[in-house]
């Protein structure tokens, strides 16, 4: 289900303070990089990627990333996107 623009809002506050935890090289959206981001998703159910100069736009990397982990884009600033999936179990989101 998508997200609301409340919830978007929600996310893009909470996101603020992070950090990337994944980087997008110059290889563009490769099946490592997806895999890392799943992985990060697993683990933090919110998540900051660093998008580098590649072969696709920023649009289509973060479009990329969010369908093939089928996770939500938050926020796609620059070239810092913000990606959401919550867990099914222990979700520090419960509201969304």
């Amino acid at each position: 289900m998508p997200l609301t623009g409340k919830q978007r809002r929600a996310l893009r506050a909470l996101g603020h303070h992070l950090e990337p935890v994944v980087i997008v090289g110059q290889s563009g959206v490769t099946d490592g990089v997806i895999a890392a981001v799943d992985q990060a998703l697993n683990d933090h159910e919110l998540i900051k990627v660093k998008i580098n100069e590649g072969p696709e736009t920023r649009q289509e990397a973060a479009a990329k990333m969010a369908e093939s982990t089928h996770s939500e884009l938050a926020q796609l600033l620059g070239r810092t996107v913000l990606l959401f999936k919550k867990r099914k179990e222990k979700s520090k989101f419960e509201k969304f």
